[in-house]
């Protein structure tokens, strides 16, 4: 039987900690994580540790001062959404909409498979509105892959994203 694993956004939560420090010390630590597509991350390869390496993380983690946020507020992180234009020029109706804290950077991760991306417009959002908003904005879309979808009109879907945000009070940043 296969030794259980933990992902890294699980350690994140039970420890209270951003997902970018859990891998700052897996990475001084000489872990190495295991990529894997589940079920659970929407078909989004996450990291995961073994067993093994999660008490090794543990130690250290306990042994640190205060978490950097408790579990209550974790979903109220305040960052971005995006509606992202996959294909301008050839499939102007692609489009990706997401979370990010940084925009700029989950830009450039999608650009590795989708060069001539652009960003159409980004709206203060929290981390909890993410999926409500996404469900929202695609309303008649042809969903493609995660967070990927096809419209006839973009614009309707912009419209449909600022009618959402509008109505939405602003995140605290």
């Amino acid at each position: 039987m296969p030794e259980e694993l933990i992902s890294i956004p699980e350690i994140a939560a039970i420890h209270a900690r951003h997902r970018s420090t859990i891998h700052k010390i897996i990475s001084r630590l000489g872990i190495e994580t295991l990529q894997m597509k589940r079920e659970e991350s929407r078909g989004q390869k996450v990291a995961y540790l073994s067993q093994a390496d999660y008490s090794l993380l543990k130690e250290v983690l306990d042994a640190a001062s205060e978490p950097e946020i408790d579990n209550e507020n974790l979903a109220l992180i305040p960052g971005s959404f995006y509606l992202v234009q996959l294909e301008p020029t050839y499939d102007s109706g692609r489009f990706k909409v997401g979370f990010a804290t940084d925009v700029g950077e989950r830009l450039k991760k999608h650009k590795t498979s989708a060069p001539y991306a652009s960003i159409l417009k980004v709206w203060p959002c929290k981390l909890l509105w993410e999926k409500t908003a996404i469900e929202c904005v695609t309303v008649g879309c042809e969903k493609l892959h995660t967070e990927v979808f096809r419209a006839n009109d973009i614009d309707s879907v912009l419209r449909k994203a600022d009618a959402f945000f509008s109505l939405m009070p602003a995140p605290k940043m």
